[in-house]
């Protein structure tokens, strides 16, 4: 496998930063992941959107333009030869001293992975996700805001630890308030009424790109009302269903919740005919990567 590092490709084990890199040193860059299928990368101009707004907001300049940076994620997917894969797409502040001031920094770096990945085991999305609440609460707004796709993913992995230790593989994460956030890596969404709602991203929530993809799903393809709007571990507890979605995940349904039974206690009937028009979606549309979409 080869990566794309600052404007070449070399092999994996030849992919190397410095030790003095402020991405390393303290998660200062953002990232995106970003998914292909069936020869096509999945909503590309959304997800370099979001990079260069998260770069924009952290006053990091990055050095490509998005034609540039769109060539160079399309030629690493050729030169491994992926038609189906994951992208893990980062821009560090680059090489500076030990301290904290970004402009000693003055070349960014910039790192595009191809590979797969597998984020949960086949039968979570057949049978369902159990997942918990977790006593770790979502970064302020007004601290380090969760739109900000950064490298600095802390908050979230004391989360992810938390449910570890609970014996649930993910975790749901509270804002200050005490109402219903997202996940460590994912959005979330509940059905109640023939309605979707999921959490407005001004309480601190990340605007996912695939959490965008299902509210538009759902109104145009299932013709039902989607609704931003806060809700409590209540709404969680008493939804008829409930799901996941994230760019990795993509779209996981969730069956208890903190040993409560979500439902019927098994995949409700609008996260699956989500999922089928999500699936369909993603391999009929997109960037392609090779000239005829194969290999």
């Amino acid at each position: 496998m080869r990566v794309y590092l600052n404007g070449k490709l070399v092999e994996k084990e030849e992919a190397k930063i410095s030790v003095f890199d402020h991405g390393l040193l303290y998660g200062d860059g953002v990232f995106e992941g970003i998914r292909a299928y069936a020869g096509k990368v999945f909503s590309l101009d959304e997800h370099l959107d979001r990079l260069y707004n998260s770069a924009r907001a952290i006053m990091l300049n990055i050095p490509l333009t998005k034609e540039e940076l769109k060539k160079a994620i399309l030629t690493t997917l050729r030169e491994n030869k992926l038609s189906d894969a994951y992208i893990r797409l980062v821009v560090t502040r680059g090489y500076g001293d030990l301290g904290l001031d970004p402009k000693k920094c003055p070349s960014p770096g910039i790192i595009i992975i191809t590979d797969k990945i597998v984020l949960y085991p086949e039968d979570y999305y057949s049978k369902g996700l159990e997942v918990v609440t977790v006593a770790t609460k979502r970064n302020l707004p007004e601290a380090l805001n969760p739109a900000i796709k950064s490298l600095n993913y802390l908050n979230n992995i004391l989360a992810k630890i938390e449910a570890g230790l609970r014996g649930s593989p993910e975790a749901i994460m509270l804002n200050k308030d005490g109402f219903v956030a997202e996940c460590t890596g994912d959005n979330i969404f509940i059905a109640k009424n023939n309605t979707l709602f999921t959490p407005p991203t001004h309480i601190g929530v990340l605007e996912g790109i695939t959490r965008n993809v299902v509210m538009k799903l759902a109104r145009e393809k299932l013709r039902i009302m989607v609704k931003e709007d806060v809700f409590t571990q209540y709404e969680l507890y008493t939804a008829e269903e409930c799901f996941l979605t994230g760019t990795a995940a993509e779209i996981v349904p969730v069956v208890k919740i903190d040993g409560r039974i979500i439902g019927e206690g098994k995949p409700g009937k609008i996260t699956l005919r989500l999922m089928e028009e999500f699936h369909q979606l993603t391999r009929n549309s997109g960037t392609p990567i090779y000239t005829n979409s194969r290999e």
